[in-house]
């Protein structure tokens, strides 16, 4: 079992991922280009991936390339693709919304395919989190366009298999190393993707220039190492929460930069987002044995 003060520094540090993916929207909407959601996430994901090849100098071996494309599909080429979709087809409250079920599918999943005994507590804090979420960024004007709705439900879908499947999996590298190979697999596959999809690149500013490297090297390769450090030395049912994070940081954003005013049901969303974080982390906390 693992020390009580360990496992809060684990948490702590895994949730700094999903703190900084609440700026992905804002930087996406005032420092890149619109209309190439695919080369978006390419260019956030093979660059950093090469750049952490080279710094660590070792490549996965043969026997592992399956499992790494498979996660690096999951991780980035689906979730990144169906993230910017959503971003750019629906209102970010719709789509923040939908990817808060990604908990409560985690959930599922272990219940499914590694026979974890599903808490009511954990379910709990999962609906909670959702009905969080959309008191925090759902607005009574937001529109559903049903592409943007598919890629978001998608998105949250492959982001939930891709967390179990990264632990369940447990490839024999460190968390930086994996996050590298990943970041390449998922990169190399978004490539044809972007090049028959998305129309020619706009000419590149520096402001462009500033939002791709923050989002390919904080927003990518810093946050998953993280993120990927937490699954790893944790579970995926305590890690999956932490990502209800993402909007909170997202308005919280909005509030401090675009000095957006926080009503009182953004402000009630916010106490019950944080709660569900919580539940949902006391709900998998291991349980000491009383002596007999």
């Amino acid at each position: 079992m693992p020390h009580p003060s360990s496992r809060s520094s684990d948490i702590l540090l895994t949730a700094l991922a999903p703190a900084i993916w609440g700026s992905t929207y804002l930087v996406t909407t005032r420092f890149l280009p619109e209309g190439i959601p695919f080369s978006v996430a390419l260019l956030r994901a093979l660059p950093a991936g090469l750049l952490l090849l080279v710094i660590l100098r070792r490549l996965p071996p043969l026997a592992l390339w399956c499992k790494i494309f498979v996660l690096g599909a999951l991780n980035f080429t689906l979730f990144w693709s169906c993230l910017f979709i959503a971003a750019y087809r629906l209102p970010g409250g719709v789509a923040a919304t939908l990817g808060a079920m990604q908990p409560l599918i985690v959930l599922i999943l272990m219940r499914v395919w590694m026979g974890a005994a599903l808490r009511p507590l954990a379910v709990f804090a999962g609906v909670a989190g959702v009905i969080g979420v959309a008191l925090l960024v759902l607005t009574p004007a937001a529109t559903l366009d049903p592409l943007g709705l598919i890629a978001a439900l998608i998105g949250a879908l492959s982001m939930a298999i891709g967390t179990v499947l990264t632990r369940t999996w447990a490839l024999p590298a460190t968390p930086l190393t994996v996050t590298a190979w990943q970041l390449v697999a998922g990169g190399l596959l978004l490539l044809p993707i972007a090049l028959i999809l998305d129309p020619p690149m706009p000419q590149v500013n520096a402001t462009n220039i500033i939002g791709f490297v923050y989002l390919g090297l904080i927003g990518g390769a810093v946050t998953y190492f993280l993120w990927f450090r937490g699954i790893a030395r944790l579970d995926p049912q305590t890690v999956a929460p932490l990502g209800l994070l993402s909007p909170f940081t997202a308005v919280i954003l909005g509030v401090v930069i675009a000095r957006e005013n926080l009503s009182a049901l953004q402000s009630l969303g916010m106490v019950v987002v944080l709660a569900s974080v919580y539940l949902g982390q006391y709900a998998q906390a291991p349980r000491r044995m009383n002596p007999a």
